[in-house]
């Protein structure tokens, strides 16, 4: 694996225990049952459906289907248009569509292809030949869902602190400046809190860095646990985490600092090496509506050095 993660995510093989859906679409109910037992029997989950506009509904109310078999004639809406309105949702994850049709004309498959099929079936159907393309497209889902996953990682590892697994320093301010922005246009409160770990540089010097590391680890984990789901927590610096607190006003900014500060008081950190006492200094902002984003750090960072000038393991609030 190499530290992008794509590698890894790419050429692992597919997951045993994920199983394609396939929606087999077809008014002929003989037909549909066949083909139900048939991809059944080869390990697919099977959904069947009457027509296309029954294929539509339950696309949209089971989650999301991968792969399709669909005849080409059928009422209400038949498997070409079924093709157009798979094709128009193009916010949803690509689903592979082979059509299934008595035509063998060129000019009819030709058409079948341009309304969004990817690959066809010539009835009456041959096994070997819908075991043959099905697999094909569940090769191109498959690699669809690492590509998806690859995809992931990679917004994870832009926006967040190898280390600690919190928002890095660029996400945070920008979940910052969206915060403010909101508070301002909706005229609600905001608390802003910058954190930092009293007398770290001391564990990295006498315990060394792992042991440093392991630390903030365990910060992130009280501080994340210390907030409501909706809160952002950032890495800002070193050892200096930054909090939004979207909503919360001065009376539960306060409340806010000293329930972290809590986390770390009195409740040692233990790791695989020393047992480690550690404090935390918050320096908090309460807003109503926003304010400059540099402005709110400038006085959250004041504050954080008057609650370290205080003796530390303190909490104060500032005003912008």
């Amino acid at each position: 694996m190499n530290r992008t993660g794509i590698t890894s995510v790419l050429d692992a093989a597919p997951d045993p225990g994920t199983t394609t859906r396939v929606l087999v679409v077809d008014d002929d109910p003989i037909q549909c049952r066949q083909l139900e037992v048939t991809l059944g029997r080869w390990g697919y989950d099977v959904r069947t459906a009457r027509d296309g506009l029954e294929a539509l509904r339950l696309m949209d109310e089971q989650g999301p289907i991968q792969l399709v078999v669909a005849d080409w004639m059928m009422p209400e809406m038949d498997g070409i248009e079924l093709c157009r309105r798979i094709r128009g949702d193009s916010g949803q994850p690509y689903v592979y569509v082979i059509l299934a049709t008595a035509r063998d004309c060129r000019d009819d498959i030709v058409a079948g292809l341009d309304a969004g099929a990817d690959d066809y079936l010539t009835k009456p159907i041959h096994h070997g030949e819908l075991r043959a393309r099905v697999g094909a497209g569940k090769r191109i889902i498959d690699l669809q869902n690492r590509l998806l996953a690859a995809q992931e990682q990679l917004q994870i590892e832009a926006t967040h602190d190898a280390l600690t697994g919190l928002w890095n320093r660029r996400a945070i301010i920008e979940n910052l400046e969206r915060e403010l922005g909101r508070a301002a246009r909706q005229g609600t409160a905001i608390t802003v809190a910058m954190a930092d770990l009293d007398h770290f540089k001391s564990i990295n010097d006498t315990h060394g860095h792992p042991v440093g590391d392991a630390a903030l680890r365990e910060a992130a984990s009280r501080l994340a646990g210390a907030v409501r789901p909706y809160d952002f927590v950032g890495r800002y610096g070193g050892e200096e985490f930054l909090i939004v607190a979207p909503g919360l006003d001065r009376g539960g900014a306060i409340d806010l600092a000293e329930r972290i500060r809590g986390r770390f008081d009195g409740t040692p950190f233990v790791t695989s090496g020393p047992t480690l006492s550690v404090t935390l200094s918050i320096g908090v902002v309460a807003l109503l509506g926003g304010a400059e984003i540099g402005r709110v750090l400038v006085a959250a960072d004041a504050a954080l050095y008057e609650a370290k000038a205080a003796g530390r393991n303190a909490s104060r609030l500032s005003e912008v």
